[in-house]
């Protein structure tokens, strides 16, 4: 049997899905150090594969990752929908598509 290497943070299903499909998982718990830092580079994989493929099912993995950042930081949706709205409300949002060409 090929054996390949991944060495990254996966859905909590995907062990149970790859042993269906006949294959071995090998898996383990993270520390929440090392949790912490998964999730970070999870974020950059899963912003990368939406400018790639700009899909809707790739904003679902984005949205999924930043809801365990929350979670892993003891934050709720409503903490962090506060914390936006507040952003917005004092230096504004995306909806006019300002490109910032300079300053003098």
């Amino acid at each position: 049997m090929t054996k390949i290497t991944f060495n990254k943070l996966v859905r909590d299903k995907i062990p149970e899905i790859i042993k269906t499909s006949g294959k071995i998982a090998h898996v383990r718990i993270l520390d929440e150090t090392e949790y912490k830092h998964a999730l970070r580079n999870k974020l950059l994989e899963e912003v990368n594969e939406f400018i790639k493929d700009d899909t809707v099912e790739e904003l679902a993995d984005i949205t999924e990752v930043l809801l365990a950042i929350l979670k892993q930081r003891n934050l709720s949706l409503d903490e962090f929908e506060k914390k936006r709205i507040e952003k917005k409300e004092e230096i504004g949002a995306f909806e006019k598509k300002l490109w910032l060409i300079e300053t003098e």
